[in-house]
């Protein structure tokens, strides 16, 4: 249990980051993260499934400007981190650990917004030395953002981690619903949401329609072939 606290503490941590301060290499992406979290404990596999519904969910947001939107990736590791704490098909895993990440998610929003107002207090605090151009004003304010961003989300994690764990204990063992049932449901309400995030995008997005066409044909193709 330590191993695995220390583990999506960390992991939620660089996700957290990666989601809009640095890198911004995807690791954050709910597949990576929370396949990451489960990894943790032997179960990628699972945690795969996991961040693939994830994703469904989360493709309607996009994480720039000042709009607010929950944080998925250590919300996806959080999920992944309890898949691989749940014993192996136990039924109920996938949809008790979802819940868990959305959780965890809508939380993540409220954390991020209280950072962002933070900085823009301290931004506002050393504004007259950032005017005359001062370099370490600069770059003192971008470490301070980037430190309380990683804090922020390794806490955000570790607390998560440790509130919803019983949770997801106690919903998978009073769980009565098959397995295949309650895949499909969660399945089922993930592929709508997907379906209506897609559907804005091809109304918005330039070409979007021809680029879905063209990656489900890929997609289809890598199966049959296979």
């Amino acid at each position: 249990m330590i191993a695995a606290l220390v583990g999506v503490t960390l992991l939620g941590a660089i996700c957290g980051l990666d989601v809009v301060s640095f890198p911004q290499a995807m690791v954050s992406r709910p597949i990576v993260a929370a396949t990451a979290g489960a990894a943790l404990a032997g179960r990628p596999l699972d945690g795969l499934v996991l961040g693939a519904i994830l994703e469904l969910i989360a493709l309607d947001t996009l994480p720039f400007g000042a709009s607010r939107y929950p944080e998925w990736g250590s919300a996806a590791a959080v999920g992944g981190a309890l898949v691989g704490q749940i014993p192996h098909g136990s039924r109920g895993a996938t949809a008790a650990c979802l819940l868990a990440a959305l959780v965890t998610a809508a939380f993540s929003q409220w954390s991020m917004t209280a950072l962002r107002r933070a900085n823009a207090a301290r931004t506002r605090a050393i504004l007259p030395q950032l005017e005359a151009g001062s370099s370490s004003a600069l770059v003192g304010l971008q470490l301070r953002g980037l430190t309380a961003d990683f804090l922020r989300a390794g806490a955000l994690s570790a607390v998560a981690f440790v509130v919803l764990h019983p949770l997801v204990l106690g919903i998978t063992a009073t769980w009565n619903v098959t397995g295949r049932m309650s895949h499909a449901v969660v399945v089922g309400v993930a592929g709508m949401l997907a379906v209506g995030a897609a559907w804005n995008a091809f109304h918005t997005t330039r070409g979007a329609g021809w680029m879905f066409a063209l990656g489900l044909a890929a997609g289809l193709a890598m199966v049959v072939i296979r």
